[in-house]
């Protein structure tokens, strides 16, 4: 019987264990570093470590054994995971993640002394317009900080996946998945922001963006590649993409509803940033589909107000109860959970990996967090 916790457990060990040691090296180089491996570590304290999990499982699904090699193995994909969590988080200007202050606004802080106060007047007559430059300056500086954080993280991925111990064949033949991996996933965050603050697409459009940007590497992905590691045969291939996509889209459109509905107090997140950004959310595309005229033009004078606050989000999701946007997306998550666990029926599967990965299903999409 597999044992969630306990697993979590050997994934947080090799990241702390490699945290300890990047740590060294980085405080050999030079002792300003510190802020960067403070960072590092933060970044990888907390998580669910679900990515780590469909590999695994990937792994058993081709009837390979548990082993230290395929949790090391795993634990890459929550490298990969670290590092979309601070690109993104660059991107959308988010300042809390987990409860605590995601990289760039950690790093704004730490310099605050190097690169000037965050007020006060200068004495020289343009004391705002100096504190105005010293912010941007700041701003600039840590999100060039967090950047770099998050490509440190990647590369991280591929070192801990290279040396995970596993033969160095089974290893290679995995090679083409991570460029796609990362093709697929900049593909998803490219479009994501092209199509923000504009004009809601259509919820196919949402959808692409979704399944590209969150579905595929945190379900199909990482579920091929213990499969490939493992030599599992087509046929399971097959399957895990036709549980995948439509799990990791659930994934995404409970993420949808978190950041729109959820309690900050328990996500340890903003659920302003969403809305204020109008991002292209199928909960969003559905919800103006949905909406009568007078209800659209009100939501869209809200949404564009450029200092959205919790008044005004309220106003946003009784519009989104109210025309039945969120009970439709919630409709959504049910058909596609449905579908995922359907497809474990169209493969020959071990028990315990067919346990987990219905397991896997419903802790993905029944969540608070």
């Amino acid at each position: 019987m597999h044992d969630d916790l306990a697993f979590r457990r050997r994934i947080d060990d090799h990241l702390h264990r490699l945290v300890d040691e990047e740590e060294a090296e980085l405080l050999r180089l030079s002792s300003e570093l510190r802020p960067l491996c403070d960072q590092l570590r933060s970044s990888l304290t907390r998580g669910k470590r679900m990515r780590a999990a469909f590999l695994y499982w990937g792994w058993r699904a081709a009837g390979q054994p548990d082993c230290d090699g395929v949790i090391r193995a795993a634990a890459a994909m929550e490298l990969v995971h670290a590092a979309a969590c601070t690109h993104d988080d660059i991107i959308d200007d988010s300042l809390m993640r987990h409860g605590v202050p995601t990289a760039h606004a950690a790093f704004s802080e730490t310099g605050a002394a190097r690169w000037g106060g965050s007020g006060g007047s200068s004495g020289s007559g343009d004391g705002s317009g100096a504190v105005a430059r010293t912010l941007v300056v700041r701003q600039h500086r840590s999100a060039a900080l967090a950047m770099m954080l998050g490509d440190l993280l990647m590369g991280y991925a591929a070192q801990v996946f290279a040396t995970c111990g596993l033969p160095g064949a089974y290893v290679a033949r995995t090679v083409p998945l991570w460029s796609t991996l990362l093709r697929e996933t900049v593909a998803g965050e490219f479009l994501e922001v092209l199509r923000t603050g504009t004009d809601v697409p259509e919820v196919a459009e949402s959808l692409e963006v979704a399944r590209y940007k969150t579905a595929k590497y945190t379900v199909e992905r990482p579920l091929h590649m213990g499969a490939t590691l493992g030599g599992a045969p087509r046929q399971v291939m097959t399957a895990f993409t036709a549980y995948g996509l439509p799990l990791g889209e659930a994934f995404q459109l409970r993420d949808d509803l978190i950041g729109t509905f959820g309690d900050p107090a328990e996500t340890g997140k903003s659920n302003l940033d969403d809305l204020r950004d109008r991002k292209p959310t199928a909960l969003l595309a559905t919800t103006l589909a949905l909406l009568e005229p007078h209800d659209r033009a009100l939501l869209d004078k809200t949404l564009d107000s450029p200092a959205l606050d919790e008044s005004g989000a309220a106003l946003v999701r009784r519009l989104m109860d109210g025309c039945g946007a969120r009970r439709r997306v919630e409709d959504m998550i049910s058909d596609r959970v449905a579908t995922a666990r359907g497809a474990l029926d169209s493969v020959a599967l071990p028990m315990d990996v067919r346990t987990a990965l219905a397991a896997l299903a419903t802790s993905a999409t029944a969540r608070t967090l």
